[in-house]
């Protein structure tokens, strides 16, 4: 394990684009690019806290969900899509090749949770309900299969995508035992790597629940996501957790932390 940036307040939403480890910094508003060399350079300042989330149009534009606002924002801050008629909270972002932008948030945090769904013309509409406290979200590289790790459901769940972003055929595509996923991303196998705070590991598992793989480390793993120039370097987000009543704890101890992985 090598870590490539330290002194981050709650680093989330791990992407690996254009040979670099993305992420956003909650509390600092930050979207940080990070190369493999440990060289950070701030990308966007987004005006909200906790939690934001990040992912790529087809195109190439960057989107943010700014969560407490309830927006979806373009790089330039602009508003891509207003969520604030479907729920007033939301948390992860994923966006499939044809341009359907999934986010998942709440109503309110006792309550379970939603999926919707923002189409290439920023139109948003719910597409699930019923979840769990929705954290990390992946697509299937044939646009198939959208999961969604239902952290307070303890598994990964499934749906099939249909081309107009519609969700159909719930199922439990892995039961985690007594796990709370959070991000999570697919490898090249199909299979899935999640992370869980308060387990300080991430796990690879594939559909049914096999693990097949698992990586610890000293503080709670808040997100993960595969690069490098095989595909094999696990980034891993990572910071020692205090509770939502004090969630930044006394200091920055987030950090991006690498290890190569089968």
């Amino acid at each position: 394990m090598k870590t490539l940036l330290d002194g981050l307040k709650l680093p989330e939403s791990a992407r690996w684009h254009d040979g670099r480890v993305w992420l956003a910094n909650w509390g600092t508003g930050q979207v940080l690019a990070v190369t493999p060399d440990g060289e950070s350079e701030v990308i966007a300042n987004v005006p909200t806290t906790m939690p934001f989330s990040i992912d790529w149009l087809p195109d190439g534009r960057l989107l943010i969900i700014s969560g407490p606002e309830a927006r979806l924002l373009n790089a330039d801050l602009s508003t891509y899509a207003d969520l604030s008629p479907v729920a007033a909270l939301w948390n992860e972002l994923v966006v499939d090749s044809r341009g359907n932008a999934f986010v998942n948030g709440f109503h309110d945090l006792q309550a379970p949770g939603v999926i919707a769904v923002v189409t290439p013309d920023g139109e948003a509409r719910q597409v699930a309900d019923g979840i769990l406290f929705g954290n990390g979200m992946a697509i299937t590289p044939d646009d198939s299969t959208l999961i969604v790790a239902e952290s307070y459901g303890n598994r990964l769940t499934a749906f099939d995508i249909a081309e107009d972003g519609s969700l159909s055929g719930r199922r439990v595509w892995a039961e985690l035992g007594d796990d709370h996923p959070d991000g999570i991303c697919l490898d090249a196998e199909g299979a899935v790597w999640y992370a869980d705070v308060a387990g300080k590991y991430c796990v690879r598992v594939r559909e049914g629940g096999e693990v097949l793989q698992k990586v610890e480390t000293d503080r709670g793993c808040f997100a993960c996501t595969l690069g490098g120039e095989d595909g094999r370097s696990l980034y891993i987000l990572a910071a020692e957790w205090h509770g939502w009543d004090n969630p930044f704890g006394d200091g920055p101890t987030g950090q991006v932390q690498v290890v190569e992985v089968g």
